[in-house]
């Protein structure tokens, strides 16, 4: 007991049941010397009672004692200031959910309304027609509930206050009211910690998404955030007001052009013709609504854009109030119509998915209200301000010292404007990157025969603002470009944010050490020359977190590649290699997240006028029941996708039901080069994707749950009389034309047929006789030598599987196949379907005739064959 007594006399500034008094000069130099270093040393407290002499007549303990008083009510007043602000989120969550809870019971209602009077109209339904009246008046009535063509809105000045009005009226019922149908999204559950309550629509015409949440931020700033669109929405390209009024009512109506960037390559980009309408309700709210004009008269209008097609905003905006002890409450609705007929039928997903639309737009939205309140809040202790002048001061040379300084330096994860706006503009670049619009400066370069990658040149000035390339010998270059690289590609039961994890975490796996010297190269002021292939290599990838966004799991890091090889025939390499990298999506958890990679090459110094060339990976997951076929198949869509009306493709349940998950991943690289070696940097960056693309595939093969073969049944023969048919005649015209039988034992019927081709030790694959053959049959030898599957088999083309030396080998056999029956071709090298090179030994083709003795197709035998 009494040394519990001693203790706490310590604690409360006592000694020998006396206690110490300051003077307030006394306190006043403790607190200037407290904010200077909160945990003094017992040497830095002698230190102070020498350099400070009012403090003399204090014992080193009772200082000692005093700054431990201190860091304890520094630690109460955190803490108290901490649950006054949960008590207030608490408070205005519990007002936003009374007020979710009033508006399901409204729906209940009305559904319970809706439910007795359908009841009742089946039942009038039920009863016979008497007369030839009664069948007329259910006709009629049948055809008064077909939906009218709409006419033309008025777009004339009372015209658009007119159509303001009802787009207010029509927004706040699909805010607050019952004019959506709104479920929760998966995943997204209320609570103190949430970003907010997140619902999207179900059953409603297009896709919309609904969010509310608490923000500590003024309603006349949210309002200024959120009309800025493209500083918080990355697929926004441009907004451009063309027109503002003011109402009589002190509300303003403006007319908007807006451009969305398109999320892959193998879909067009979207624009809108929109009107936004601001006013201030009764009760104090703020509200800030639009929609598109796409239907009107007697005002303006606008035509339609080249490579952009135009699409619907329906009623949508924010409702903002005011929330009491500061901050807003805020109501977010986003429902639109992005004309998924437009584009692939595989990829309708993308714009057939309320979910998508919440994680891109709706709570991209309130994430970034979030953020800014964040910093408001708690402003920056690091002292950098908002320029990154310190970040240049420090980062003169980046050298091991300082990046291990930076390191701790950062380690607070504070999301600073600046590294904000780092992130936009990294965002900005991709999609400029993914898109190509020609009126940023992009030009398409011819094909090399194979349409999986698309090439682009942009020689525009302001695309390399502070480029300084130079000739190998030193001289300037008279003029620079940026040249990109694109393809995009449709991955299988591959979780978008496993494969994104591994890109990101074992980039040697993928990435080529002479390509990101050439681009760490052409940023900086120096000689560059054509990348070539290197014998060292770079080692040590260490990762510096510059910061992390609030509820997202969202890094932006800076990496250095570490140099471990010695080059010393040419001047690009620039020791240490730095990158600029963005990374989201890698939750496990989340639901219908887009992952993305991005990464750009940078300069230790950080110059403002440093080019910034952005590339990268976006992996956006597909809703699996949108397109079914089969599973476990890794394919490039770049040349095989056709645009059409929907039900094109033969639907079914088989990729539901084994568990199946698709996504398109895209991926776009930039360069920056000298003019003159256009054709050679072209040809080094399709070689380069193609690469990138074969090691994605082989990376996806491996992180499939269900990988080629595991599930049961893919791998067994095909049972059909066809199959049986064909292995019949493979087996007759091999020993027809070559005289030997194909299979040591044939006994039994057309099964044991079957079996012993399926079982065969060689690859055996079958292709058409047509203009341009595809494989109709293989083995299981040939599945695997392919790397797909028998459904997937048919998208494979005879020409692909081989390189140029093979295609002119094959083509010069194919006359003497068709007139001696038969041909032995030399070993070689192939393709798999993954782009996996392939060795065989010798290989023999031959011509399969069927019970006419029709050439019926061509089957090849790969003998002793082996990836490389």
């Amino acid at each position: 007991m009494m040394a519990v007594t001693s203790s706490c006399k310590d604690k409360l500034g006592m000694d020998s049941g006396k206690y110490v008094r300051y003077t307030p000069e006394q306190v006043e130099a403790l607190e200037r010397l407290y904010h200077e270093c909160p945990k003094p040393s017992s040497l830095r407290r002698q230190q102070l009672i020498r350099e400070c002499p009012i403090l003399s007549n204090i014992e080193p303990k009772q200082i000692k004692v005093w700054f431990q008083n201190r860091r304890c009510r520094e630690k109460q007043r955190k803490e108290s200031s901490r649950l006054q602000a949960v008590n207030r989120k608490l408070t205005a969550m519990n007002k936003l959910l009374m007020e979710e809870n009033d508006r399901l019971q409204k729906q209940v209602s009305q559904l319970v309304y809706e439910n007795s009077f359908f009841r009742q109209q089946t039942q009038t339904a039920a009863l016979p027609a008497t007369d030839n009246n009664s069948c007329e008046s259910v006709v009629t009535s049948g055809q008064h509930n077909l939906t009218p063509q709409r006419p033309p809105r008025d777009a004339s000045p009372a015209g658009l206050l007119s159509l303001a009005e009802e787009t207010l009226t029509e927004f706040l019922s699909k805010a607050t009211g019952t004019a959506v149908e709104w479920v929760q999204m998966p995943g997204m559950k209320p609570g103190p910690d949430s970003i907010g309550i997140i619902a999207i629509s179900h059953g409603c015409s297009g896709v919309a998404s609904r969010a509310c949440g608490l923000v500590g931020l003024e309603p006349t700033r949210v309002a200024e955030i959120l009309k800025d669109r493209p500083s918080w929405f990355r697929d926004c390209r441009t907004v451009d007001v063309l027109n503002v009024m003011s109402t009589g009512t002190g509300g303003t109506i403006e007319l908007l052009y807006m451009q969305l960037y398109a999320p892959t390559t193998l879909a067009p980009a979207r624009d809108f013709w929109l009107m936004r309408y601001t006013s201030v309700m009764e009760d104090g709210s703020l509200v800030v609504c639009e929609r598109s004009l796409n239907n009107t008269q007697n005002g303006p209008s606008m035509p339609p854009v080249q490579t952009f097609v135009r699409a619907d905003i329906l009623p949508s905006g924010y409702l903002i109030r005011p929330c009491e002890g500061g901050g807003s409450i805020i109501h977010i609705v986003d429902h639109m119509d992005l004309e998924p007929w437009s584009v692939p039928e595989v990829l309708r997903p993308l714009y057939e998915s309320s979910t998508l639309l919440s994680q891109r737009t709706t709570m991209a939205a309130l994430r970034h209200l979030r953020q800014i309140s964040q910093e408001i809040s708690h402003p920056t202790v690091t002292g950098w301000g908002r320029r990154p002048a310190a970040l240049r001061a420090l980062g003169q040379r980046l050298s091991k010292l300082f990046f291990q300084f930076l390191m701790f330096f950062l380690h607070l994860n504070i999301f600073i404007p600046f590294v904000m706006e780092l992130l936009i503009t990294l965002c900005r670049g991709f999609n400029e990157a993914v898109n190509g619009f020609t009126d940023e400066g992009w030009s398409m370069l011819e094909s090399d025969g194979i349409d999986d990658v698309t090439i682009l040149v942009n020689s525009s000035p302001s695309k390399l603002m502070g480029a300084n390339l130079s000739y190998a010998n030193g001289f300037p270059s008279m003029s620079s470009a940026v040249l990109c690289a694109k393809a995009s590609m449709l991955l299988q039961n591959v979780p978008p944010s496993i494969l994104l994890r591994f890109l990101r975490e074992h980039r040697s796996e993928w990435a080529d050490s002479g390509i990101d010297a050439y681009s760490a190269a052409a940023v900086k002021a120096g000689p560059c020359s054509i990348p070539v292939t290197r014998t060292g290599s770079f080692g040590g990838q260490i990762i510096l977190p510059l910061a992390h966004t609030i509820e997202h799991e969202e890094f932006m890091e800076v990496i250095r590649l570490e140099s471990i090889g010695h080059y010393q025939d040419d001047m690009i390499m620039p020791g240490d290699i730095f990158l600029l990298q963005l990374c989201n999506g890698v939750d496990d958890n989340a639901v219908g997240t887009c992952a993305e990679l991005m990464f750009a090459p940078i300069d230790a110094s950080f110059a403002d006028d440093a080019p910034l060339l952005p590339s990268g990976f976006r992996i956006i997951p597909l809703d699996s029941k949108s397109d079914a076929s089969s599973p476990n198949r890794t394919l490039d869509l770049a040349s095989t996708l056709e645009v059409g009306p929907a039900g094109s493709r033969p639907t079914g349940d088989h990729s539901k039901s084994s568990g199946s998950t698709k996504s398109v991943m895209t991926i776009a690289f930039q360069f920056a080069f000298e003019i003159h070696l256009q054709e050679n940097i072209a040809a080094m960056a399709r070689q380069y994707v193609r690469s990138i693309i074969s090691s994605v595939q082989r990376v996806a093969l491996a992180l499939s749950p269900s990988r080629i073969g595991s599930l049961p049944g893919l791998r067994s023969p095909p049972g059909t009389p066809e199959a049986h048919t064909l292995a019949r005649w493979i087996c007759q015209s091999y020993r027809f034309f070559l005289g030997v039988e194909l299979l040591k034992s044939v006994s039994g019927g057309s099964e044991s047929i079957l079996k012993e081709i399926w079982d065969h030790l060689d690859a055996l694959m079958c292709c058409s006789l047509k203009a341009l053959p595809v494989f109709t049959f293989a083995n299981e030898a040939g599945l695997d030598m392919l790397e797909t599957t028998l459904v997937a088999l048919q998208d494979i083309t005879l020409e692909k599987i081989f390189d140029d030396n093979g295609r002119k080998a094959l083509f010069s056999e194919l006359p003497q196949i068709m007139q001696q029956g038969f041909a032995c071709l030399q070993g070689g090298i192939c393709l798999s379907s993954m782009g996996r090179p392939i060795s065989y030994e010798r290989a023999v083709a031959w011509k399969v005739l069927n019970e006419e003795e029709d050439a019926h197709c061509i089957c090849f035998m790969f003998i002793n064959w082996s990836f490389v």
